[in-house]
């Protein structure tokens, strides 16, 4: 994994490198250097280790995401501020299996940093409503799952909103 500035660089280097092949005529060589750029672009935006943690957590492989995500050291330093939200969601989900304290920070951590899509945020609302049920806080509870229901566009949601308001009832 390279840091952040890294990608950066190396993707102006290979734009410059492309620039030069199209002024020597290189046209073809310009075209692949440019889309090569494109995928150190694209890296800086979308961390490859994030994304290879999530791959895994979509096959329910809680282990090898932790893997997947402790080789990023330092987040604070190898991330922008919407990975550093997306590297403490998924510390999130994966904690919120065994230690609920735990992933209530983490959750509490990664909305605060931003998390870019409204589904995401959703999902990490809808977990600390949960936690908040869990713990007896049913104003914060009601207050999450209101601004979970908001976020959640496309209704995808829906069933485990209305269970947990469900549950909420019998506290």
């Amino acid at each position: 994994m390279f840091n952040k500035n890294i990608k950066l660089v190396i993707a102006g280097l290979i734009i410059v490198w492309a620039v030069w092949q199209f002024v020597e005529g290189h046209i073809g060589n310009g075209i692949s250097l440019i889309l090569l750029s494109g995928i150190f672009i694209f890296l800086y935006f979308k961390n490859e280790m994030i994304l290879l943690a999530f791959l895994r957590l979509r096959k329910q492989d809680f282990e090898g995401a932790k893997k997947w995500l402790d080789k990023i050291k330092d987040p604070e330093k190898a991330l922008t501020k919407k990975q550093q939200g997306y590297y403490w969601y998924l510390h999130g989900l994966m904690v919120s299996q065994t230690n609920i304290t735990q992933a209530e920070k983490f959750f509490k951590r990664a909305i605060r940093l931003g998390l870019s899509m409204d589904h995401d945020l959703a999902m990490a609302k809808l977990n600390l409503a949960g936690i908040a049920m869990t713990k007896r806080r049913k104003r914060e509870a009601t207050m999450l799952l209101n601004e979970a229901k908001k976020l959640d566009k496309h209704g995808m949601m829906n069933d485990q909103i209305r269970m947990m308001k469900e549950q909420m009832k019998k506290i």
